[in-house]
């Protein structure tokens, strides 16, 4: 379980937590919860999003389960520092929407002794590393990685399979587009898919030398 930073006022520095994983892992839900924890606390918090995220609310973070926070939706990372002027946490959803400055944004931050606190998924549809994401990773004091069931065998699900069609590596969707499998389920998945796609050409014959 993540337990807070104990914040020592002699040391004006902050710190990164990032909380990744596959779609419906719960990572929002984590995020919101962490942000309220603060807000409870008298901290100022102020939450961002990139304004592309439309599919509950255009101006708050909504959980898949519906829980809810209010946030600035954000064209580009470099509006955050703007936005975020004497906050002692700022919490940032969707991240792997957002460019490389975000990287830098969020390190800036946490010198400046803010706590950032920034979800997203590691991996794409294809199961690869996502936009920023491995960058801060890498950078945060604490990563925390959550998991999602997997609606095919019931394991822990990390991978995130895109049902769509659409080839785009961004979608916005949920569980008509998407689905998280495991391991194994999302292997078996697009083997099948590789073999659909695949033009199976007959040999052409030979003929017998004269």
């Amino acid at each position: 379980m993540f337990l807070e930073n104990t914040v020592n006022q002699e040391e004006q520095f902050g710190w990164i937590e990032v909380i990744c994983g596959s779609m419906f892992s719960g990572k929002t839900e984590e995020l919101i919860r962490r942000l309220k924890r603060a807000q409870f606390a008298k901290q100022k918090v102020e939450i961002f999003k990139p304004e592309i995220d439309t599919r509950y609310d255009e101006d708050k973070v909504v959980s898949h389960d519906s829980n809810v926070i209010q946030s600035t939706p954000v064209p580009a990372a470099a509006n955050i520092p703007l936005l975020a002027d004497g906050c002692d946490v700022v919490g940032i959803d969707e991240a792997q929407f957002f460019d490389q400055e975000i990287v830098k944004v969020c390190n800036d931050l946490a010198n400046k002794g803010v706590r950032v606190i920034i979800a997203g998924l590691d991996m794409d549809f294809k199961g690869n590393p996502f936009g920023p994401m491995p960058a801060l990773m890498a950078t945060a004091e604490y990563v925390t990685k959550v998991h999602a069931v997997c609606t095919r065998t019931g394991n822990l699900a990390h991978y995130s399979y895109r049902k769509a069609k659409s080839e785009d590596l961004v979608l916005l969707g949920e569980t008509d587009e998407y689905e998280p499998l495991s391991r194994a389920a999302y292997y078996k998945a697009m083997t099948k898919e590789k073999v659909k796609k695949m033009n199976v050409n007959e040999p052409e014959e030979i003929s017998p030398k004269k």
